[in-house]
Order: structure tokens, then C-alpha cells, then sequence
């Protein structure tokens, strides 16, 4: 087997894998986070298992159709949507209402490149609608703005799997042996792509990074507040000033950090949301580098993401307070006693 089939059959299995043992803990727990999460990971799975299919004996336009709407279309918007439920408690929903907003105006601007023309204008207007409905229930710290988001999610994959499998083909299927891109691709789908794909990958991300400043040790150097009941030009400085404190105070907080994590006084939520972000970063980058045409690493990016998020999944006992066999009693491994974190709970609503 050539490491053009191999990586990616890896990569499904492992997809798989994760899947069901975020189906198990949805099973035990009942999060919805969980439940989206497995969704995003069984699409991610069925994308890497058409790669393997189509490397090893050819593509064939149905499976290239099914690789793009499952990788291309479904996977990041849906993982973005499971961080979004996992921080609905959190003022998380104002960073996802920017990104809905800037995906749908990438859409806009891109209508004419990928023959959207009026779709990129609706694209636009209801990602407008989606980002304000998201802000004004995150002001007023309704738990509601998941849900907001989901409808968004479930629409435009709905509208995106109608095009991936009646766009016409712009161009020749990848041949065997080759890495695919989202050349022969070049219909609305592709619009519809950036509307799921850029809030769920950048919410992916940022949603780790965001916890893991939630739970680790602060020092901070500049102060906001994003409580309701402010007056109106308050709110609009501290949502300015937001935007550069968080990242300066998780600077300057990582010394202290590592000093915790080094002595096994850091809460496990920090680490492991770490590494769920570089695979974020891992992944994203190699997609980006794909649809400009580079695929050299594509595939071996892919498994070192999945494997970076699965290992951040399994070092945190917020998803994994207990590592037992899938849909039994019997444990692996007991969870432990976290650390005690000042103003975590404050920290994640301001």
C-alpha cells in the first residue's frame, strides 16, 4: 500500500475511532457538544475514506462529490458548531458572531469568482441576520446563541450538499495516486464552502484557545468587561479592547503557565485545549494550502491534526473525566482531582 492510500485510511480509522468514543460520551453525559462533535468527526472520517478509495483505484465523479461535501463542506463548519456548544455559557458568542459575519461577506466577495452571483448576496444578508441574533442573545447571556448558530449550520449544509452534487464539474476528476483539490469544483458550493468552512475552523481554534485562557493561571495586564448593563458606547470599547486584552493577557500568562503545568498544578483543560488548537492550526493550514494548489503535505497534515486533537480530547477530563470501553462499565482510567482555578467561572462569562 502506498503512503498516498495509507495516510488517509489512517486518518479515516482514526476519524472512526473518535467518533465513537465521543458517541459513548455522549451516551453517558448527554452534552450536545459531543453529539456535533462525533457528526463533524464521522464527516471528517467518510472525507478521508473517499481519499483513500479515490488514490487507490480512481475517482469517480460520485465519490469526488461526496469527498467534497463531507470534507469540504460539512467537516469544519460542524466541529466549529460542537466548540460553539461546549462555550454557550461563555461571552464565546461574540467572537463566533464575527466569524459568521466575516464568512459570509467572503462568500460576497467571492459570488462572481465561483459563479454564486445572487446566492452570494443571500449568503451575505443571512449571515448578517445570524451574527446579530448571535451578539444580541450573547449580551444578554441567553444560552440560546448555539442554537442560533445551528440552524445557520444545518441550512447551509443543507444548501451545500443540494450543489456538491449538482454543480457541473468545471474540470478533470484528480487522477489516482494524487492528492484531490476543489478545482473541479467551481459552483456555488464553493461559496458555500467559505460560509461553513471559515467560522468552523476559526471557532474551532479560537474556542480552544479560549479555554484553555479560561482555566489556566492569569496575570492580566489589561482589564475588561463585557457584563451587560453598560452604557452603549462602554460596551462598544470594551468589545474594541476585548480583542487585544485577551491576547496580551494570555501572553503574559504563560510563564506562570508552564510553571503550573511543570508541577502538575494546571488544570487539564489547558493543555489539552492547546493541543486541540495547533491540530486546528495543523489542519486548517494544510486545507488552505490545498485550495491554493500546494498538496504536498495535505494527507500527512490531516493525520498529525487528528492526531493532535484526539490526544487533546483524551488528556482532558472536561470531555473524558473517565477513559472506560465504549458503552460499558468498565474503566481505564479514574479521573482526577483538578486543580482548584481562580475566576475561572468569572473569566469565561466576561
Amino acid at each position: 500500500m502506498s503512503i498516498a492510500v495509507l495516510l488517509p485510511a489512517l486518518t479515516s480509522l482514526l476519524a472512526f475511532v473518535f467518533a465513537l468514543l465521543l458517541v459513548d460520551q455522549w451516551w453517558e453525559r448527554r452534552h450536545g457538544f459531543q453529539a456535533i462533535w462525533a457528526l463533524g468527526m464521522i464527516f471528517f472520517g467518510i472525507a478521508s475514506a473517499c481519499e483513500a478509495i479515490g488514490e487507490a483505484g480512481g475517482w469517480s465523479e460520485t465519490l469526488y462529490r461526496m469527498w467534497y461535501m463531507t470534507g469540504a463542506v460539512f467537516t469544519a463548519g460542524w466541529l466549529g458548531l460542537g466548540t460553539a456548544y461546549l462555550l454557550g455559557k461563555t461571552r464565546f458568542g461574540y467572537a463566533y458572531a464575527f466569524l459568521v459575519f466575516f464568512g459570509g461577506f467572503l462568500s460576497f466577495v467571492t459570488r462572481n469568482t465561483y459563479n454564486a452571483g445572487t446566492l452570494g448576496v443571500l449568503i451575505f444578508i443571512a449571515a448578517l441576520v445570524v451574527a446579530i441574533a448571535i451578539a444580541v442573545e450573547t449580551y444578554f447571556q441567553n444560552e440560546r446563541w448555539p442554537q442560533i448558530a445551528a440552524l445557520a449550520v444545518v441550512a447551509a449544509s443543507v444548501v451545500g450538499a443540494f450543489f456538491a452534487f449538482s454543480d457541473t464539474l468545471s474540470g478533470a476528476l484528480p487522477q489516482a495516486g494524487t492528492v484531490p483539490t476543489g478545482a473541479a469544483m467551481a459552483g456555488p458550493v464553493r461559496d458555500i464552502s467559505l460560509f461553513l468552512n471559515v467560522p468552523g475552523g476559526i471557532a474551532l481554534v479560537l474556542g480552544a484557545l479560549f479555554s484553555a485562557y479560561i482555566f489556566m493561571p492569569k496575570k492580566r495586564m489589561l482589564d475588561y468587561s463585557l457584563d451587560a448593563g453598560q452604557s452603549g458606547d462602554q460596551f462598544l470599547f470594551n468589545i474594541f479592547l476585548a480583542c487585544f486584552a485577551v491576547p496580551v493577557n494570555f501572553v503574559v500568562s504563560l510563564p506562570g503557565a508552564i510553571k503550573a503545568l511543570l508541577t502538575g498544578k494546571i488544570h487539564s483543560r489547558v493543555p489539552a485545549t492547546l493541543l486541540i488548537a495547533v491540530g486546528g492550526i495543523v489542519v486548517s493550514s494544510a486545507d488552505s494550502l490545498s485550495r491554493l494548489g500546494s498538496t504536498e503535505g495535505y494527507s500527512a497534515g490531516k493525520l498529525v491534526a487528528l492526531v493532535l486533537i484526539f490526544l487533546g480530547f483524551l488528556v482532558s477530563s472536561e470531555v473524558f473525566r473517565t477513559i472506560r470501553i465504549p458503552f460499558t462499565n468498565r474503566v481505564l482510567r479514574s479521573a482526577r482531582q483538578e486543580p482548584q482555578t481562580s475566576n475561572a467561572a468569572t473569566d469565561g462569562a466576561r
